[in-house]
């Protein structure tokens, strides 16, 4: 569920076969189904995840659990703000308002869980985490300044990364040894799953570092031309007088 009156951009690489799944999916829910029970859906996903990562150091199987736990976040996440335009029932301050508070927990939860997990350090867990916030604080500032709700960047987006998520939960499941460090030059030991985290965590601080600066050379360039426009209808003014 998003905010009205901005352009809201979602081009990412499962994107064609997500919008026709969630349409479906949107038309054939029970009415008695709400955007709000989607949500907590959603949300009851992401606690599920954390619990299935920590509970990894018990029994590596959680995984499959934990991977079930993305798919259903997915389908609270992604089909609340759908069933809402579809039933015509969209609350576009509290919608948006309540949607990104969850998001913002349930990115806690799962970085939290796989950082309390044996295959992931937490240190790299919590870095990852700061730079999905990033990513998240440039977007709620462009929707502001700009009018641009950007989901997507570089054609990845939240389905995307649930599904890199499930893909490296069964690479790690079918690993011999899950737990194994590799030692990259003089650089501290990292298992399999520390190494795929620095890549996407350095996507993440790059992404944010490179939109940022283009939003505020963007929007320098407007804030400029106001000025100087302002500054012509002031001195236009003062010759009339």
């Amino acid at each position: 569920m998003e905010k009205k009156n901005h352009i809201r951009i979602n081009n990412t690489i499962l994107g064609p076969l997500e919008r026709p799944a969630l349409n479906w999916l949107a038309e054939h829910l029970p009415a008695w189904v709400t955007p709000d029970h989607l949500t907590g859906l959603g949300l009851f996903a992401s606690f599920l995840i954390f619990i299935s990562y920590c509970a990894t150091n018990i029994n590596i199987n959680f995984l499959w659990l934990a991977s079930f736990g993305f798919l259903l976040n997915w389908f609270g996440d992604s089909l609340d703000g759908t069933l809402a335009r579809k039933r015509k029932i969209e609350r576009p301050l509290y919608g948006f308002f309540i949607d990104h508070i969850i998001d913002a927990i349930s990115i806690l939860l799962i970085f939290l869980g796989l950082g309390f997990s044996p295959y992931l350090s937490m240190e790299l867990a919590l870095i990852a985490l700061i730079g999905y916030l990033l990513l998240s604080i440039y977007t709620y500032l462009s929707t502001y300044t700009n009018n641009v709700f950007q989901i997507s960047f570089g054609e990845l987006g939240p389905t995307e990364i649930r599904a890199l998520a499930i893909i490296l939960n069964i690479v790690i499941y079918f690993m011999k040894d899950p737990k194994a460090k590799f030692y990259i030059g003089n650089i501290t030991p990292l298992t399999f799953l520390d190494i795929a985290v620095v890549v996407v965590a350095l996507i993440l601080y790059s992404m944010f570092l490179i939109f940022s600066i283009s939003s505020a050379r963007s929007l320098r360039k407007i804030d400029n031309e106001r000025l100087i426009n302002e500054s012509c209808h002031q001195t236009d003014h003062k010759n009339l007088k």
